[in-house]
């Protein structure tokens, strides 16, 4: 069992939480898009409420940590371990509940490389305890929206975890796939799921778009997400996101090993 005086030095020594890499440049540009309701930080969300940059660095202050100084402009930004460990607490507890009512759940990740790993332990003990880890629309292409124009990509799941990867890169089942802030991906499984005739995810569990796109629908969505990713943060604050932990979601996958731990400790699926 990883106590949380240890977890709490592991996210500080591994720059998960603390200061980040994150730039205030990024963050701050960030929310500059987020107030102009650029659909590439809006990550699916629609907002229900206006929100200009001070109101968003006020929200960020508040859930990560980071400084409420807008005369900051400069430098990394900086997320309070101890805001992460009490959202850790708050996920592991939602998946907890989805265990224990053995509740259909999708996983999905923008984040291939770095968080595949974290999610795809949480599906394999959700999965071991009759929990059915959807993997619907798999092999369906997308068209998303790049910074390089219009491209096509297919959807993959791997060990129950779903993924965008370009078509040809990497065969089906390869533990690795494109980076994506697209809400397009969970907008396909969810309504493949529908067409389906069910089941339905009871929980979404992931980041970016797979996070917005499916608290947007209605769905019950809990995630990871750094400072320059407010989306989530504004899903949270406004009711359609349940949990968002505050961390950098792009440090080595090894680092996350230790959250796994806890959040299966939490929601008491330790094997």
């Amino acid at each position: 069992m990883l106590s949380t005086g240890a977890l709490r030095a592991h996210l500080l020594a591994a720059r998960l939480a603390g200061p980040v890499a994150t730039s205030r440049e990024e963050s701050l540009r960030s929310y500059r898009l987020f107030e102009a309701r650029d659909p590439r930080v809006l990550l699916g969300l629609d907002p229900e409420w206006a929100w200009g940059q001070r109101d968003l660095l006020a929200l960020m202050a508040d859930k990560c940590g980071v400084s409420r100084d807008p005369g900051h402009t400069s430098g990394f930004d900086v997320i309070d371990p101890e805001r992460t460990l009490a959202a850790l607490d708050a996920f592991g507890d939602r998946l907890g509940r989805a265990a224990h009512s053995r509740s259909p759940v999708l996983f999905g990740t923008g984040h291939p490389h770095r968080l595949l790993g974290f999610y795809a332990a949480l599906a394999d003990a959700l999965s071991a305890l009759g929990c059915v880890v959807l993997t619907p629309a798999q092999g369906s292409s997308i068209d998303i929206t790049t910074r390089f124009g219009l491209r096509t990509y297919n959807l993959d799941y791997v060990r129950g975890v779903a993924l965008v990867r370009e078509p040809g890169a990497w065969p089906p089942g390869v533990e690795t796939g494109a980076h994506s802030h697209s809400p397009l991906p969970v907008r396909t499984a969810l309504a493949a799921c529908a067409e389906a005739g069910g089941p339905l995810p009871h929980l979404v569990v992931g980041d970016h778009g797979w996070v917005c796109g499916a608290g947007q629908l209605g769905f019950d969505a809990i995630g990871l997400a750094d400072t320059d990713d407010p989306a989530l943060f504004v899903g949270e604050a406004e009711g359609q996101v349940s949990v968002v932990v505050p961390l950098d979601d792009a440090v080595r996958s090894d680092y996350y090993r230790p959250l796994t731990r806890y959040v299966l400790n939490r929601a008491c699926l330790s094997q």
